[in-house]
């Protein structure tokens, strides 16, 4: 059997069963922001906490269920733990949901714009 993503064929349903736990974890908008913030660039807990506006507690907890997942790695830098996302393969997911999700904002402010201006 073919397990390609190019392949019409089906996955296993092992690779089902985890595609559907990494997209439940990124179904909160806080984890990811988070993994959005990742994706450009590797940051402490402190620095995400205010990239994300979340208490540094709350975007700890998140980052634990990520690097659990194995969506997110660390290293660490003297005392603090740095949090980083590896796989280009999530990072471009990430940004191609949020960059459609972006678009289709956009394309619904300039439509109701446009009718604003119609006056309709």
């Amino acid at each position: 059997m073919a397990t390609g993503v190019d392949s019409f064929e089906d996955p296993p349903a092992e690779v089902l069963a985890e595609a559907a736990a990494a997209f439940g974890l990124l179904a909160s908008s806080a984890r990811l922001h988070i993994m959005w913030t990742l994706a450009r660039g590797e940051s402490d807990v402190t620095g995400l906490a205010e990239r994300v506006g979340g208490a540094l507690p709350a975007v700890s907890q998140h980052l634990a269920k990520l690097k659990l997942a194995g969506l997110v790695r660390s290293h660490r830098e003297g005392r603090r733990m740095v949090y980083f996302v590896d796989d280009p393969g999530i990072v471009t997911v990430v940004r191609l949901m949020v960059g459609q999700m972006t678009a289709r904002a956009d394309a619904a402010s300039a439509s109701v714009q446009a009718l604003r201006r119609t006056g309709a």
